[in-house]
């Protein structure tokens, strides 16, 4: 998939993937060597899922309580663990050693 192919072109990258709205691994590539593996990835994809419903439900009731606008819809996140970063947007992730990650690289390419 082409746009995985260019994801995995991002220095640092380990993996990029695609999900389902219900959180389905659509297509993944895991790079040579990594720790990452098929199971985190699948882990992650529901992560995704997860946090977007969430935050989407925060934007959407800060801007209902608030009367502030520019919050929703949600198009990704970050999220930072002990060793790696997911970035994602939409419907697509990658996956950065933490010392790598270029979070304005990666959600170029993401948006791309």
């Amino acid at each position: 998939m082409a746009k995985l192919d260019n994801l995995m072109e991002l220095e640092g990258v380990i993996g990029a993937f695609q999900f389902s709205p219900k959180g389905e691994v659509l297509a993944h590539q895991i790079a040579a060597g990594s720790k990452l593996n098929e199971q985190v990835i699948d882990l992650l994809c529901h992560v995704c899922v997860a946090n977007m419903a969430i935050a989407t439900m925060q934007a959407r009731g800060w801007e209902s309580m608030t009367g502030m606008a520019g919050f929703y819809p949600v198009k990704g996140f970050t999220f930072v663990g002990f060793e790696w970063t997911a970035i994602v947007s939409d419907d697509y992730g990658v996956v950065i050693p933490n010392a790598k990650a270029d979070y304005t690289a990666a959600y170029a390419a993401l948006n791309a």
